[in-house]
């Protein structure tokens, strides 16, 4: 009986051929059976690709960012955060940081403007008393400059050193006037100054409070829009943000992808990147659904070359492929393989990569024969992920055998040898 085998990339059937081996002298004249797995050489168009893993994403995202904080308030922690895949609603909390340092701060700046408040009611008590005294200073030196001048008056028949003395007086008193009148002028000036200072410090703990609960406020974040709250990856530690993790304002923490549109994202080795190109076709095959095979072409092919992981010194240049059609399966986050075609070579033979054994610079294979297999030299040409082009040695149809038969069956001797007593 024969046992097929399909491969599922490029139609090769495998066979697995019963390989019969009479070992008498070893087993006591009893047959050993030993199957040898095979593949039938195809011919026709031969695909030369690149295979890469890689992470599904959405085309299109809106991105819901850290907020942007005062430095004054600490650094940004998240106490609360919806879970990674979660269907959000607009208005939805998706992230809360944790509020301690700005509900500390609101309750500091409270007292403050409080005791600023007291403080301002004091000054204008203070200054409303001092601005009475001078005022009654002001009318003492009114008076005293009235008498002076009633005095003045009725010294007509006093003697010239008396209306001399009565003249003083009444300079005297007019001075003092004056004096008690700039006092009151230049003391209104200062104590609206102070008043002005004060107001000033008290708008500003005024805003500073303001401030704080508008802080608190962003640290509460909400969804713009509905969607599926899909997680970021946080660089630090190379895990999806989760709660108590920290971060800087503007960081990207969640994408409410656009469904419609997916892509994904893989990474090509320095080596292989010249062979890439926009445009290429490729075949899309998430891991949780390997019996779903999507295509999609080459979007974008970074410039610069990046580390393949953090400390790592090997290069990887970052590769976009949109897929064609966006399907329900096809989620964000979700792992892939991502086969690009390279190249069609068309009218060329192949065979597995398995079949092809080597021997210094020359490569062989062992061709199914009537009564056994025999060993072929071969020339090989170009290879993809699971196949190799034979240039010359098979034709199309012939049966190679998957592994070295002659292994296989030495190993089947020694076994058999040892079961046998």
């Amino acid at each position: 009986m024969e046992k097929k085998k399909t491969f599922g990339k490029a139609g090769i059937t495998t066979l697995l051929i019963p390989l019969s081996i009479l070992l008498f002298a070893a087993c006591g004249g009893k047959k050993a059976e030993t199957v040898i797995p095979e593949a039938i050489v195809s011919h026709g168009t031969f695909l030369v690709d690149i295979y890469e893993e890689g992470e599904v994403e959405a085309l299109n995202s809106t991105h819901i960012m850290a907020p942007e904080i005062p430095w004054r308030f600490g650094g940004l922690k998240i106490a609360q955060i919806v879970p990674d895949g979660s269907d959000v609603k607009a208005g939805d909390t998706v992230v809360v940081f944790d509020p301690s340092e700005v509900q500390k701060a609101i309750l500091d700046h409270e007292d403050r403007l409080v005791v600023s408040l007291a403080e301002l009611e004091k000054l204008r008590a203070q200054q409303t008393q001092e601005m009475e005294g001078l005022n009654a200073d002001y009318e003492i030196a009114q008076i005293a400059q009235e008498i002076s001048r009633i005095e003045l008056e009725g010294a007509a028949y006093e003697s010239e050193i008396r209306r001399k003395e009565i003249e003083l007086n009444l300079e005297k008193a007019e001075i003092s006037l004056k004096q008690a009148k700039e006092q009151i002028e230049n003391r209104k000036k200062v104590q609206a100054e102070d008043l002005k200072q004060k107001k000033i410090s008290i708008e500003q703990d005024r805003d500073q409070l303001r401030e704080a609960y508008e802080t608190l406020g962003r640290l509460y974040v909400v969804s713009p829009q509905p969607g599926l709250a899909i997680i970021n990856r946080n660089r630090s530690t190379d895990t999806k943000y989760q709660v108590s993790d920290q971060c800087w304002g503007g960081t990207q923490l969640i994408d409410l992808p656009d469904l419609s549109k997916m892509k994904v994202k893989i990474n090509i080795n320095e080596v292989d990147i010249s062979k890439v190109s926009k445009g290429m076709e490729a075949e899309i095959r998430p891991d949780a659904y390997s019996d779903s095979v999507f295509t999609g072409h080459v979007l974008s092919i970074a410039n610069l070359a990046v580390n393949k992981e953090r400390n790592s010194t090997i290069k990887v240049f970052p590769v976009e492929v949109l897929v064609d059609r966006a399907d329900e399966n096809l989620l964000p986050g979700l792992t892939i393989s991502c086969r690009i075609i390279v190249d069609r070579i068309p009218d060329v033979d192949y065979v597995p990569i398995e079949a092809v054994h080597l021997e210094g610079d020359k490569s062989y294979v062992f061709r199914a024969t009537a009564t056994g297999y025999e060993r072929v030299d071969v020339e090989t040409g170009p290879t993809n992920t699971d196949y190799v082009i034979i240039s010359s040695g098979l034709r199309k149809g012939d049966r190679v055998a998957l592994v070295d038969p002659t292994v296989k069956a030495e190993k089947s001797k020694k076994k058999q040898g040892g079961t046998e007593k």
